[in-house]
Formats: C-alpha cells, sequence, structure tokens
C-alpha cells in the first residue's frame, strides 16, 4: 500500500506544482529499513545543498525503529519531502522499482538511488546531474581506472565486491567498471523504455541486472569517481541470498539476452 503525503497537496496538484519549480526536477530515492540513526541529517544535508531543484522520496519498509515518524515529522519543514510506507519488509530492488514508477507518474526528469547510511556522498548529487548531459545513467563508481575508492570497509568485503564486479564484466560484457554500485542516476526516458515490472533481483543483483538492461537498449552509460564510505551507525543490509543471486543473476541475463528475451 502507498502512502503518499496526503497533508500537503494531491497527486494532480502535485505535478503542477513540481513542473513549474523547475523543468528539469530530478528525484532522490531512499530506500530506508532501521535508518533511525542517519535518516535527519541526511535530509537535512540534502536540503541545505539543494533546497529547491531536487526532491525526495523516502521509501520505508515499515522500520521498527521509528525511520518514518522522524521523515513525516519532517516533512512540514521541508517542501519536496514525500514518503511510501510499505507494511512490510520487501527489499531494496522492489522498493527501487516502486520509487521508479512514482517518478515517472510525478514527471521527473531524473531519477537518482541514493542509499541512507551516508556512505553516499550527498554532495556528489551534482556531480551525477552534471554527467548527465552526455550521458542516459550515470554510476558513481568506487573502481574507475584501476582504483579503489573505498574506505573502512573490511577486507573480505571489499574483495567480495571487487570480485563480483570484474566477474560481471567477465560474463556478461557490461562495459562499467563498478557494475554493483547503488549511486546513480537515470535518464526518465531510461526508465520508460525498461519493463519494470519484470525486474524481480534484489541487492547487488538488482544493480547489475538494471546496468545490463540499459547497456542492451542502447543507452549512454557514464561513470564518475566517487569515495564510498562504510557506514557509522546502523548495521549494513548486506545477505549472503543477496551474494548468492548476484552469482547466478549475471548468467540468467547473457541466457536471456541471447534468445532476446530481456
Amino acid at each position: 500500500m502507498l502512502e503518499e503525503n496526503n497533508a500537503t497537496l494531491n497527486n494532480s496538484e502535485l505535478s503542477v506544482l513540481e513542473v513549474s519549480r523547475c523543468e528539469s526536477l530530478a528525484l532522490i530515492i531512499i530506500p530506508t529499513f532501521n535508518e533511525a540513526e542517519n535518516i535527519a541529517r541526511l535530509l537535512k544535508e540534502l536540503s541545505a545543498l539543494y533546497p529547491t531543484s531536487i526532491d525526495i522520496l523516502v521509501i520505508d519498509d515499515n522500520s521498527p525503529d521509528g525511520t518514518m515518524d522522524i521523515v513525516r515529522s519532517m516533512q512540514s519543514s521541508m517542501m519536496g519531502l514525500h514518503v511510501i510506507k510499505r507494511d512490510k519488509k520487501l527489499g531494496l530492488g522492489t522498493a527501487y522499482i516502486t520509487g521508479f514508477h512514482y517518478a515517472l507518474e510525478q514527471g521527473y526528469q531524473y531519477i537518482i538511488e541514493m542509499d541512507a547510511d551516508y556512505s553516499h556522498d550527498p554532495a556528489v548529487v551534482k556531480s551525477l546531474l552534471d554527467a548527465m548531459k552526455a550521458a542516459d545513467l550515470v554510476i558513481g563508481s568506487r573502481y574507475m581506472n584501476n582504483t579503489v575508492n573505498v574506505v573502512n570497509w573490511p577486507l573480505g568485503r571489499l574483495i567480495l565486491s571487487k570480485l563480483a564486479s570484474v566477474y560481471t564484466r567477465i560474463i556478461t560484457g557490461l562495459p562499467v567498471d563498478d557494475p554493483t554500485s547503488g549511486y546513480k542516476c537515470f535518464s526518465v526516458g531510461v526508465l520508460q523504455a525498461l519493463d519494470l515490472d519484470s525486474i524481480n533481483s534484489q541487492g547487488y543483483s538488482f544493480q547489475i541486472e538494471m546496468n545490463f538492461r540499459v547497456w542492451k537498449k542502447g543507452f549512454v552509460i557514464k561513470e564518475i569517481p566517487i569515495v564510498f564510505v562504510d557506514r557509522s551507525v546502523g548495521k549494513s543490509k548486506m545477505t549472503r541470498k543477496n551474494i548468492r543471486e548476484a552469482i547466478w543473476i549475471v548468467w540468467w541475463l547473457k541466457i536471456k539476452s541471447i534468445f532476446g528475451f530481456l
């Protein structure tokens, strides 16, 4: 069930207002589950950096720590902050698909994926949007030009992430240095061209699948360097199931592509 911000405007009024504010308005989608320790600071910083040109959609999976209560309490003082509360934890991929549909319905031009845990620097949003002038999808990359820009990750997780990137490129041919990055910006045309409801993967796999489908549609993908900082508070949402899914998803995508089923 979608619970949009009923305290402000209905959908038709909201759409008119957004178009009048900015012809190229961007939406940042932030999925949350138990991010009460991070979310207020992140929203305040984003609002300070981009007070009029960017809207924010928080999609919360019924966090028991009160994340959604914090977000709702900030709506009266933050123009452009919207919320969707889901009944239970349904996963990162479905959260983004829900956000993509919302963005398409409301007429946004650029749609940004962003984590709630401060691993993604809010200041980089401007760089993502600037790079969209020459691309259809811009990815914030941790591994460009044979460098590793990751801070505070355990060595084992860093190795796993890097190997996942190499493995994905070898199997699929996807020309992306960091195919599992979750900090990225899509043009509205990309999301309109994809069959969003056919995408069911989660975690690492969701990012890989989205990138692969965009590439196979012939859209321009560009990477920009970012520094990824591991969360300092809260718990990682990465699971062994996500890792197993990422291992087989590349073969599934390759086979579907060969037979023209993407």
